[in-house]
Protein backbone atom coordinates (compact mmCIF):
# COMPACT_ATOMS: atom_id res chain seq x y z
CA UNK A 1 0.00 0.00 0.00
CA UNK A 2 1.45 3.33 -1.08
CA UNK A 3 0.83 6.54 0.84
CA UNK A 4 1.20 10.15 -0.15
CA UNK A 5 4.27 10.48 2.05
CA UNK A 6 7.83 9.21 1.87
CA UNK A 7 10.74 8.72 4.25
CA UNK A 8 14.40 8.57 3.37
CA UNK A 9 16.24 5.29 3.81
CA UNK A 10 18.85 7.22 5.80
CA UNK A 11 16.35 7.76 8.65
CA UNK A 12 15.55 4.05 8.74
CA UNK A 13 19.25 3.15 8.81
CA UNK A 14 19.86 5.51 11.73
CA UNK A 15 16.77 4.40 13.64
CA UNK A 16 17.66 0.69 13.44
CA UNK A 17 21.47 1.00 13.32
CA UNK A 18 21.65 -0.96 10.06
CA UNK A 19 24.93 -2.11 8.56
CA UNK A 20 25.24 -1.05 4.92
CA UNK A 21 26.39 -3.88 2.64
CA UNK A 22 25.44 -2.21 -0.63
CA UNK A 23 24.26 1.37 -1.10
CA UNK A 24 23.96 2.32 -4.79
CA UNK A 25 23.59 6.02 -3.98
CA UNK A 26 23.28 8.28 -0.96
CA UNK A 27 20.75 6.83 1.46
CA UNK A 28 19.22 10.30 1.88
CA UNK A 29 18.17 10.17 -1.77
CA UNK A 30 16.47 6.76 -1.53
CA UNK A 31 12.82 7.20 -0.56
CA UNK A 32 10.49 4.59 0.93
CA UNK A 33 6.77 5.05 0.22
CA UNK A 34 5.15 1.86 1.55
CA UNK A 35 4.52 1.19 5.27
CA UNK A 36 4.32 -2.55 4.56
CA UNK A 37 7.17 -5.07 4.46
CA UNK A 38 7.64 -8.47 2.84
CA UNK A 39 9.52 -11.71 3.49
CA UNK A 40 10.28 -13.04 -0.01
CA UNK A 41 10.05 -16.78 0.60
CA UNK A 42 7.49 -17.20 -2.20
CA UNK A 43 9.61 -15.10 -4.55
CA UNK A 44 12.64 -17.34 -3.97
CA UNK A 45 10.35 -20.21 -4.93
CA UNK A 46 9.64 -18.44 -8.22
CA UNK A 47 6.23 -16.85 -7.50
CA UNK A 48 6.23 -13.13 -8.43
CA UNK A 49 2.63 -12.56 -9.48
CA UNK A 50 1.72 -10.39 -6.47
CA UNK A 51 5.21 -9.12 -5.62
CA UNK A 52 5.25 -5.46 -4.45
CA UNK A 53 8.74 -4.04 -5.13
CA UNK A 54 8.01 -0.79 -3.23
CA UNK A 55 8.05 -2.71 0.06
CA UNK A 56 11.17 -3.27 2.15
CA UNK A 57 12.16 -6.94 1.95
CA UNK A 58 13.41 -8.80 5.03
CA UNK A 59 15.52 -11.95 4.78
CA UNK A 60 15.54 -14.14 7.88
CA UNK A 61 17.07 -17.50 8.63
CA UNK A 62 14.27 -19.31 6.74
CA UNK A 63 14.97 -17.51 3.47
CA UNK A 64 18.76 -17.71 3.75
CA UNK A 65 18.81 -21.41 4.64
CA UNK A 66 16.27 -22.17 1.92
CA UNK A 67 18.65 -20.73 -0.69
CA UNK A 68 21.63 -22.53 0.82
CA UNK A 69 19.85 -25.79 0.11
CA UNK A 70 20.47 -25.24 -3.60
CA UNK A 71 23.71 -25.55 -5.56
CA UNK A 72 25.44 -22.17 -5.78
CA UNK A 73 24.55 -21.66 -9.44
CA UNK A 74 20.86 -22.29 -8.75
CA UNK A 75 20.90 -20.07 -5.65
CA UNK A 76 22.54 -17.23 -7.63
CA UNK A 77 19.87 -17.57 -10.28
CA UNK A 78 17.07 -17.19 -7.74
CA UNK A 79 18.76 -14.29 -5.98
CA UNK A 80 19.30 -12.53 -9.31
CA UNK A 81 15.70 -13.03 -10.35
CA UNK A 82 14.62 -11.49 -7.03
CA UNK A 83 16.95 -8.48 -7.18
CA UNK A 84 16.10 -7.87 -10.84
CA UNK A 85 12.62 -6.84 -9.68
CA UNK A 86 14.26 -3.78 -8.02
CA UNK A 87 12.90 -4.03 -4.46
CA UNK A 88 13.04 -0.74 -2.53
CA UNK A 89 15.55 -2.16 -0.02
CA UNK A 90 16.60 -5.51 1.44
CA UNK A 91 17.49 -6.12 5.08
CA UNK A 92 19.17 -9.28 6.36
CA UNK A 93 18.14 -10.08 9.94
CA UNK A 94 19.95 -11.87 12.81
CA UNK A 95 23.34 -10.65 11.56
CA UNK A 96 23.38 -13.61 9.18
CA UNK A 97 26.40 -14.09 6.96
CA UNK A 98 25.63 -14.17 3.25
CA UNK A 99 27.77 -15.15 0.31
CA UNK A 100 29.59 -12.45 -1.64
CA UNK A 101 27.34 -12.87 -4.66
CA UNK A 102 24.43 -11.35 -2.68
CA UNK A 103 26.35 -8.06 -2.62
CA UNK A 104 27.51 -8.42 -6.22
CA UNK A 105 23.95 -8.94 -7.48
CA UNK A 106 22.61 -6.11 -5.29
CA UNK A 107 25.22 -3.78 -6.82
CA UNK A 108 24.34 -5.00 -10.32
CA UNK A 109 20.69 -4.02 -9.91
CA UNK A 110 21.32 -0.98 -7.65
CA UNK A 111 19.34 -2.40 -4.73
CA UNK A 112 20.18 -1.22 -1.17
CA UNK A 113 21.30 -4.18 0.93
CA UNK A 114 21.65 -3.89 4.70
CA UNK A 115 22.05 -6.09 7.77
CA UNK A 116 20.96 -5.98 11.41
CA UNK A 117 21.54 -8.14 14.49
CA UNK A 118 17.85 -7.93 15.43
CA UNK A 119 15.75 -11.06 15.12
CA UNK A 120 13.37 -11.23 12.17
CA UNK A 121 10.25 -10.86 14.35
CA UNK A 122 11.63 -7.93 16.35
CA UNK A 123 12.78 -6.13 13.23
CA UNK A 124 9.48 -6.73 11.44
CA UNK A 125 7.26 -5.42 14.24
CA UNK A 126 9.47 -2.41 15.00
CA UNK A 127 9.87 -1.49 11.34
CA UNK A 128 6.13 -1.70 10.62
CA UNK A 129 5.38 0.55 13.62
CA UNK A 130 8.07 3.03 12.52
CA UNK A 131 6.84 3.16 8.92
CA UNK A 132 3.18 3.42 9.96
CA UNK A 133 4.02 6.48 12.03
CA UNK A 134 6.17 8.27 9.46
CA UNK A 135 4.09 7.41 6.39
CA UNK A 136 0.65 7.82 7.97
CA UNK A 137 -2.05 10.02 6.36
CA UNK A 138 -2.06 13.33 8.19
CA UNK A 139 -3.83 16.62 8.61
CA UNK A 140 -3.05 19.82 10.53
CA UNK A 141 -5.69 21.39 12.76
CA UNK A 142 -5.65 24.78 14.45
CA UNK A 143 -5.91 24.09 18.16
CA UNK A 144 -4.13 22.95 21.30
CA UNK A 145 -3.22 19.38 22.19
CA UNK A 146 -2.54 18.35 25.79
CA UNK A 147 -2.26 15.16 27.81
CA UNK A 148 -4.53 15.17 30.87
CA UNK A 149 -4.49 12.14 33.19
CA UNK A 150 -3.17 10.03 30.33
CA UNK A 151 -5.88 11.17 27.89
CA UNK A 152 -4.95 13.03 24.71
CA UNK A 153 -7.26 16.07 24.62
CA UNK A 154 -7.52 18.10 21.41
CA UNK A 155 -8.91 21.55 22.22
CA UNK A 156 -10.49 23.40 19.30
CA UNK A 157 -12.13 26.81 19.05
CA UNK A 158 -11.94 30.23 17.48
CA UNK A 159 -8.85 32.38 17.93
CA UNK A 160 -8.84 34.30 21.20
CA UNK A 161 -11.30 32.03 23.00
CA UNK A 162 -8.67 30.92 25.54
CA UNK A 163 -7.17 27.66 24.25
CA UNK A 164 -3.55 28.57 24.99
CA UNK A 165 -4.37 30.07 28.39
CA UNK A 166 -6.22 26.88 29.31
CA UNK A 167 -3.21 24.83 28.19
CA UNK A 168 -0.90 26.88 30.43
CA UNK A 169 -3.21 26.34 33.41
CA UNK A 170 -3.27 22.60 32.72
CA UNK A 171 0.53 22.48 32.50
CA UNK A 172 0.78 24.32 35.84
CA UNK A 173 -1.54 21.67 37.32
CA UNK A 174 0.89 18.90 36.31
CA UNK A 175 -0.38 17.91 32.87
CA UNK A 176 1.65 18.02 29.65
CA UNK A 177 1.63 20.14 26.51
CA UNK A 178 2.03 18.44 23.14
CA UNK A 179 1.19 21.18 20.65
CA UNK A 180 -0.10 24.75 20.56
CA UNK A 181 -1.63 26.59 17.60
CA UNK A 182 -0.94 23.86 14.99
CA UNK A 183 -1.56 20.18 15.75
CA UNK A 184 -0.33 17.62 13.23
CA UNK A 185 -2.63 14.58 13.38
CA UNK A 186 -1.65 11.24 11.85
CA UNK A 187 -3.77 8.15 11.31
CA UNK A 188 -1.32 5.46 12.45
CA UNK A 189 -3.77 2.54 12.32
CA UNK A 190 -7.37 1.72 11.48
CA UNK A 191 -8.38 2.76 15.01
CA UNK A 192 -5.89 5.37 16.21
CA UNK A 193 -4.96 9.00 15.60
CA UNK A 194 -1.75 10.43 17.02
CA UNK A 195 -1.12 14.14 17.46
CA UNK A 196 2.15 16.07 17.63
CA UNK A 197 3.57 19.53 17.04
CA UNK A 198 5.42 20.56 13.88
CA UNK A 199 9.16 20.52 14.64
CA UNK A 200 9.63 24.26 14.15
CA UNK A 201 7.04 25.27 16.80
CA UNK A 202 7.43 22.38 19.26
CA UNK A 203 7.06 23.42 22.95
CA UNK A 204 6.20 27.06 22.06
CA UNK A 205 2.98 28.75 23.20
CA UNK A 206 1.60 32.13 22.17
CA UNK A 207 -0.05 34.16 24.94
CA UNK A 208 -1.70 37.39 23.89
CA UNK A 209 -0.23 40.32 25.83
CA UNK A 210 2.89 38.34 26.80
CA UNK A 211 4.10 36.88 23.52
CA UNK A 212 5.84 33.61 22.77
CA UNK A 213 7.05 31.39 25.60
CA UNK A 214 8.85 28.03 25.64
CA UNK A 215 6.91 25.68 27.93
CA UNK A 216 9.81 23.24 28.38
CA UNK A 217 12.15 26.06 29.46
CA UNK A 218 9.70 27.68 31.88
CA UNK A 219 7.99 24.61 33.35
CA UNK A 220 10.65 21.94 32.74
CA UNK A 221 10.94 19.04 30.33
CA UNK A 222 8.34 17.10 32.32
CA UNK A 223 5.73 19.62 31.18
CA UNK A 224 5.90 18.62 27.51
CA UNK A 225 5.45 15.44 25.49
CA UNK A 226 6.29 14.75 21.83
CA UNK A 227 3.21 12.75 20.81
CA UNK A 228 -0.02 11.31 22.19
CA UNK A 229 -3.06 9.42 20.97
CA UNK A 230 -6.13 11.58 20.31
CA UNK A 231 -8.75 10.33 22.79
CA UNK A 232 -11.17 13.25 23.09
CA UNK A 233 -11.96 16.45 21.19
CA UNK A 234 -13.24 19.46 23.12
CA UNK A 235 -14.77 22.34 21.18
CA UNK A 236 -14.73 25.66 23.05
CA UNK A 237 -17.32 28.23 22.04
CA UNK A 238 -18.68 31.45 23.52
CA UNK A 239 -21.73 30.84 25.69
CA UNK A 240 -24.92 31.29 23.69
CA UNK A 241 -27.95 31.91 25.91
CA UNK A 242 -30.24 30.75 23.12
CA UNK A 243 -28.50 27.40 22.71
CA UNK A 244 -29.40 24.29 24.71
CA UNK A 245 -26.26 22.53 25.94
CA UNK A 246 -26.05 18.89 26.99
CA UNK A 247 -26.52 18.71 30.76
CA UNK A 248 -26.71 14.95 31.22
CA UNK A 249 -24.00 13.51 29.01
CA UNK A 250 -26.24 10.88 27.43
CA UNK A 251 -25.77 12.13 23.89
CA UNK A 252 -22.70 10.65 22.25
CA UNK A 253 -21.01 13.24 20.06
CA UNK A 254 -18.26 12.38 17.61
CA UNK A 255 -16.00 14.31 15.28
CA UNK A 256 -14.59 12.67 12.17
CA UNK A 257 -10.90 13.18 11.39
CA UNK A 258 -9.14 11.23 8.65
CA UNK A 259 -12.04 8.81 8.48
CA UNK A 260 -12.10 7.98 12.20
CA UNK A 261 -14.81 9.06 14.66
CA UNK A 262 -13.38 10.55 17.84
CA UNK A 263 -15.54 11.24 20.94
CA UNK A 264 -16.12 14.97 21.28
CA UNK A 265 -18.00 17.53 23.32
CA UNK A 266 -18.78 21.23 23.23
CA UNK A 267 -17.98 23.35 26.27
CA UNK A 268 -19.44 26.88 26.45
CA UNK A 269 -17.06 29.59 27.65
CA UNK A 270 -18.00 32.57 29.81
CA UNK A 271 -16.30 34.55 32.61
CA UNK A 272 -16.01 32.61 35.86
CA UNK A 273 -15.78 29.12 34.33
CA UNK A 274 -12.55 27.33 35.21
CA UNK A 275 -11.83 25.61 31.92
CA UNK A 276 -8.76 23.76 33.20
CA UNK A 277 -10.78 22.04 35.94
CA UNK A 278 -13.63 21.29 33.53
CA UNK A 279 -11.21 19.67 31.06
CA UNK A 280 -9.64 17.63 33.87
CA UNK A 281 -13.08 16.29 34.80
CA UNK A 282 -13.86 15.65 31.12
CA UNK A 283 -10.67 13.60 30.80
CA UNK A 284 -11.45 11.52 33.88
CA UNK A 285 -15.05 11.00 32.76
CA UNK A 286 -13.81 9.91 29.34
CA UNK A 287 -11.62 7.25 30.97
CA UNK A 288 -14.56 6.02 33.05
CA UNK A 289 -16.70 5.63 29.92
CA UNK A 290 -13.93 3.57 28.31
CA UNK A 291 -14.03 1.31 31.37
CA UNK A 292 -17.77 0.86 30.90
CA UNK A 293 -19.16 3.30 33.45
CA UNK A 294 -21.49 6.16 32.48
CA UNK A 295 -22.54 8.36 35.40
CA UNK A 296 -25.63 9.73 33.61
CA UNK A 297 -26.92 6.24 32.84
CA UNK A 298 -26.22 5.14 36.42
CA UNK A 299 -28.18 8.09 37.81
CA UNK A 300 -31.19 7.55 35.55
CA UNK A 301 -31.14 3.84 36.36
CA UNK A 302 -31.26 4.63 40.09
CA UNK A 303 -34.18 6.99 39.46
CA UNK A 304 -36.01 4.29 37.54
CA UNK A 305 -35.84 6.21 34.28
CA UNK A 306 -34.45 3.39 32.14
CA UNK A 307 -36.81 4.24 29.26
CA UNK A 308 -35.29 7.71 29.07
CA UNK A 309 -31.87 6.15 28.56
CA UNK A 310 -33.15 4.02 25.68
CA UNK A 311 -34.88 6.94 23.99
CA UNK A 312 -31.71 9.01 24.16
CA UNK A 313 -29.71 6.28 22.48
CA UNK A 314 -32.18 5.74 19.62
Amino acid sequence: MKTGYKISLDKIIKEFSLEELCMPKKSEEILISSPEINRPGLQFSGYFEYFAPERIQILGISEIEFLRGFPEEKARERIEKFFSRSPAAVIIARGLHVEDYYIEIAEKYSVPLMRTNETTSQLTSALIAFLNLHLAPRITRHGVFVEVYGEGILILGESGIGKSETAIELVKRGHRLIADDAVEIKRVSSKSLVGSAPDNIKHFIELRGIGIINASRIFGVGAVKPTEKVDLIINLELWDVNKVYDRMGLENQNTEILGLSIPSMTIPVKPGRNLAVIIEVAAMNSRQKKLGYNAAEDLLNRLGMVDDISSKKV
